[in-house]
């Protein structure tokens, strides 16, 4: 198999899924299946709601959760999740789902956004990967040794803390700021030893024989996912009201993802361009794990940690007080942020 094809294939699926770093800040309006207008529902009032391609509007869908809503779901679809958030600040979208970072560099900008629903999955699909003939056996041989990561992503926290388990910072290694794709361009290419990734890519790595996972994020980053919405319209008593609809089906649909990974995989796959076996096996590892959970005391204080994280590389400017940037009137009978990811057994 040649390697430039490899990589090649790679590429374009996995720019679709830019999931936490770029900055960009384009947004399309989805057509889907629900008209030219990128409009799915019914009724007077509509809910603006920012999506990143193979999101909440694909897994809405596919789990049949947008088929009778008396009120209308307008979709943007974003390149990632901090110009999804940079949109909710400038009051263009009501509500969007992000990753467990960008909320984090929002907050730190004082963005107009808050946290108002949660997901709790494994982070196993959060890695730092090595070619298949390197020598390196731990984090602990990463020491002077180059790595590729995007700043400010989910990936790059997970590279500071794995390495800060083994006794090591970020000045003792050579980082690489790239993203996704130019970080599978040098890795395929041999010019960094290391690439902190996560989920997609990390599978479809994986499922092309690229390399072989050096460490994951289970135990060392929280895994959690958040929806994020306008203070604006959390004040709006009819729009709070379709928030709290709308985060009742995003729980319907990911229910439905664990009871049927391998036709969201067909689903997923098709939205994205993701080979079939990596959208199962990115399932499986890591998107299907999820549970709504809480956004608690225990997120404030994970994410308070990312943030302080973040304050003592100078990445974010000022100190961040999280707590400023969560909403907790949804957590209704939601289980606490500490629940178990569900797990997938052989047979699935």
């Amino acid at each position: 198999m040649r390697r430039p094809l490899i990589a090649g294939a790679l590429v374009t699926p996995l720019a679709l899924l830019l999931a936490a770093c770029s900055g960009a800040t384009t947004a399309s309006t989805s057509t889907g299946s629900g008209g030219s207008g990128g409009v799915d529902g019914k009724g007077s009032l509509t809910l603006n709601v920012g999506d990143q391609k193979g999101g909440s509007e694909a897994v809405l869908r596919a789990a049949g959760e947008l088929d009778d809503l008396d009120y209308k779901i307008r979709w943007s679809t974003f390149t990632s999740g901090p110009p999804l958030l940079e949109a909710i600040n400038a009051k263009a979208v009501d509500i969007g789902g992000v990753g467990n970072t960008p909320p984090v560099f929002a907050a730190g900008a004082d963005s107009k956004i808050k946290v108002v629903s949660a997901s709790h999955g494994t982070a196993k699909g959060d890695t730092i990967l090595v070619p298949k003939g390197s020598k390196l056996k731990s984090p602990a041989g990463l020491k002077g040794k180059s790595i590729a990561v995007a700043q400010g992503s989910s990936a790059h926290y997970q590279l500071v803390a794995s390495l800060k388990k083994v006794g090591l910072a970020l000045k003792d290694v050579k980082v690489k700021y790239l993203q996704p794709a130019d970080a599978l361009a040098a890795f395929t290419a041999g010019k960094v030893d290391a690439w902190a990734v996560w989920d997609p890519y990390t599978s479809q790595a994986l499922r092309a024989k690229l390399g072989r996972v050096l460490t994951d994020g289970d135990g060392v980053t929280n895994g959690l996912a958040f929806q994020v919405a306008s203070p604006i319209a959390l004040a709006d008593k009819k729009k709070s009201a379709a928030i709290k609809d709308y985060l009742d089906r995003l729980r319907r649909a990911q229910n439905w993802v664990y009871k049927h990974p391998q036709a969201w995989a067909k689903v997923w796959a098709k939205d994205t361009g993701l080979p079939y076996g990596a959208a199962y096996d990115a399932v499986k590892r890591t998107n299907g794990t999820r549970v709504t959970v809480a956004v608690d005391k225990n997120v404030i204080a994970s994410e308070q940690q990312i943030a302080d994280s973040f304050t003592e590389l100078k990445l974010i400017p000022r100190k961040v007080d999280f707590s400023k940037y969560v909403d907790t009137r949804f957590n209704d009978k939601l289980p606490p942020s500490t629940t178990a990811p569900r797990t997938y057994g052989k047979e699935s």
